[in-house]
């Protein structure tokens, strides 16, 4: 069968201080898909679109209803929120990319399982979520001392700019462990960052933190949550892209406006996938637990 793609509106102007329009994000993700289409493949997808531009709040969009041609993978999966069944999208290849860009989404956002593993994730996941008063090298010393502690338990973590105001913290368990137990495992690691420093906290509620308080969030370990993928763009100003780390690299001085899709694709095939850990041999948790608590 012929995979057939109608590229559409792609002179439509998506960042209007930059001038970048719908084809030059589809552009990019042509470009990279090599680097996202591993950490995109067999996940449902939450579609966040944009089909206005940056200026535009955008939607949610999970249910594929009748949008998907007939060459598209997707998953029904039971939402008990809703008491119904939801079609979500799967990103398998570079046309199922471009198809889901050309719907106006400029950043993709999978599950942290795969369909045929629900319920396991291949990671467990650290958001350190900055207020607006916050500045980048605080996120930076909240990373530092997370990384501290991943070393203390012996726990290989891999950093990547959210192409927002924060950075994410992706620890492997290869499925190994429920969605539960990674979430409980995020807390400890979250509480120990926060008895660390006080400018942290697992306050989620903006109103009830305390002034330029950090949070650091384990509540993305839950089925159905999800982050920007790495290598994925951003709908923010500069057209910032979720980028991969060198820990060496965690240090004063980093923005995430140094990455955008106008630049990244040299840095990628230089420095190679720095994400593929997230995807590898998976962490021992009671292991890990033993050593934290020495």
């Amino acid at each position: 069968m012929v995979k057939q793609l109608t590229l559409t509106h792609l002179d439509k102007i998506y960042w209007p201080d930059e001038k970048i329009t719908k084809g030059d994000i589809i552009n990019y993700y042509e470009s990279v898909s090599k680097f996202i289409l591993p950490y995109l493949k067999n996940r449902p997808l939450s579609l966040k679109r944009n089909p206005n531009g940056i200026r535009d709040n955008g939607f949610y969009h999970k249910d594929a209803g009748d949008i998907a041609p007939v060459w598209m993978k997707t998953a029904d999966i039971y939402a008990e929120s809703t008491n119904k069944i939801v079609h979500y999208l799967v990103c398998n290849d570079v046309r199922s990319l471009l198809f889901i860009a050309n719907l106006g989404c400029i950043e993709m956002n999978p599950w942290n399982s795969v369909v045929d593993k629900l319920d396991n994730p291949d990671y467990i996941v650290i958001d350190i979520d900055p207020s607006d008063k916050n500045s980048f090298n605080e996120v930076i010393d909240v990373a530092l001392v997370l990384k501290e502690i991943l070393e203390k338990g012996k726990l290989s973590g891999f950093c990547k700019t959210s192409g927002a105001s924060g950075l994410h913290v992706y620890i492997p368990c290869n499925k190994k462990y429920a969605y539960e137990e990674a979430r409980d495992f995020a807390r400890i690691l979250a509480t120990l960052v926060t008895e660390k420093l006080p400018t942290t906290t697992l306050e989620r509620s903006l109103s009830k933190r305390k002034k330029n308080q950090i949070y650091v969030d384990y509540l993305q370990n839950s089925r159905g949550q999800t982050l920007a993928s790495a290598y994925s763009a951003r709908p923010k100003p500069g057209a910032t892209v979720s980028t991969p780390l060198e820990w060496k690299e965690v240090k004063h001085g980093l923005l995430p406006s140094d990455f955008t899709i106008k630049n990244v694709l040299k840095r990628f095939n230089k420095k190679g996938d720095l994400f593929k850990g997230t995807l590898g041999k998976g962490i021992d948790i009671p292991k890990a637990l033993s050593l934290l608590i020495k």
